[in-house]
């Protein structure tokens, strides 16, 4: 089975953060969350990668290279301007079509899905007729999703946008994580469609899963299933879900580990950063080459980037830093995100 990792999106629901990089490449535990994905994919056993790319396209290719890094094959498909939510994977069916089946999975939201569980839920869907499974997961607060409606067996029956809860008829969230046969490009429209999800200056070939494709299935009476998943997953859709990710994360509740040494018990700390002089409440995490002024207090859950500087007497508590920030002697930050310049580059 092929995989596609969606990663041209504007991302603007996370600026400011995405006007210095994609959202793919924002860091959880100062890793991108595309290579956290590819992890993801590799650990299990898929291969052959084909990534699209559109905004800041370098900085994705930086991370993810040729994929030999992570056990992978990742080839990359160029998309001058994005071409909605499916029409990247229309792009590349060839590629996508080698197999009979095919996993499209987002690089911008952070989880843990068992894929092995997917694979063998669509395998047994498609014994039944069904082109398409989709991972689903239920939330509390359903004006943030797209929620999907099933019958007692799973089967897709319709979809809500954001609803209000006194008028959701579901409270299981989409989780743009799809497995489909090949022949759900049946039921893409033809190259000179206008998607209603697009805008006047459409380009050629934009096409979204829930204007375009899901309705032609319903339409068409196809089968195609939902397979709900326990397992973390977090969409990354504000600045404030980042923050909360990357806490999740340094609190272990990801199921991913820092990318760094625990220099003691829920404290990691890369090399050339000191934590001598430093008060520090677990869980917290420092990148490598930061460094720490004399009596900054560290309270976690904490997560600071590579090449930091905290100046002397510094608090910072229930955060996240990014890389190379500075934060000014006595300064305090709480319960957000630092280090945002649209003039400095990150690293």
């Amino acid at each position: 089975m092929r995989v596609m990792i969606l990663a041209a999106g504007l991302g603007t629901r996370l600026r400011p953060l995405t006007y210095v990089m994609p959202k793919p490449v924002a860091p959880v535990l100062n890793r991108p969350i595309v290579a956290w994905i590819a992890d993801l994919i590799a650990g299990h056993g898929f291969k052959q990668v084909v990534t699209n790319v559109s905004y800041l396209p370098d900085q994705i290719k930086e991370v993810l290279g040729d994929g030999s890094g992570y056990g992978l094959e990742v080839s990359y498909s160029e998309e001058p301007e994005p071409l909605g939510t499916a029409g990247g994977v229309g792009k590349v069916r060839d590629f996508l079509s080698e197999t009979d089946s095919f996993l499209i999975i987002s690089g911008d939201a952070l989880t843990t899905i068992d894929l092995r569980a997917m694979r063998e839920a669509h395998e047994s869907n498609v014994a039944r007729g069904a082109i398409a499974t989709m991972a689903t997961k239920r939330v509390l607060d359903t004006t943030q999703f797209g929620v999907v409606i099933t019958d007692d067996e799973g089967r897709i029956q319709g979809f809500q946008e954001k609803p209000e809860p006194a008028e959701a008829l579901s409270d299981l969230a989409n989780c743009g994580i799809y497995m489909f046969r090949r022949e759900i490009f049946d039921h893409f429209p033809p190259p000179d469609h206008r998607s209603p999800a697009g805008d006047e200056d459409q380009p050629p070939g934009f096409v979204d899963w829930a204007m375009d494709v899901f309705p032609s299935l319903l339409d068409g009476d196809v089968p195609f299933y939902s397979h709900e998943i326990d397992a973390y997953w977090n969409d990354i859709g504000s600045v404030g879900e980042f923050v909360q990710g990357n806490l999740d994360a340094l609190a272990g509740e990801v199921g991913i580990s820092p990318p760094v040494p625990e220099v003691s018990t829920g404290i990691y700390a890369g090399g050339g950063s000191d934590l001598d002089a430093v008060r520090v409440t677990a869980p917290v995490l420092i990148g490598p080459d930061s460094r720490i002024g004399e009596g900054v207090d560290l309270h976690g859950p904490v997560v600071v980037g590579g090449g930091c500087e905290l100046g002397a007497g510094a608090m910072l508590r229930e955060c996240v830093v990014l890389p190379g920030a500075r934060v000014p002697a006595g300064g305090l930050v709480v319960g957000g995100l630092y280090g945002i310049d649209p003039g400095r580059p990150l690293g």
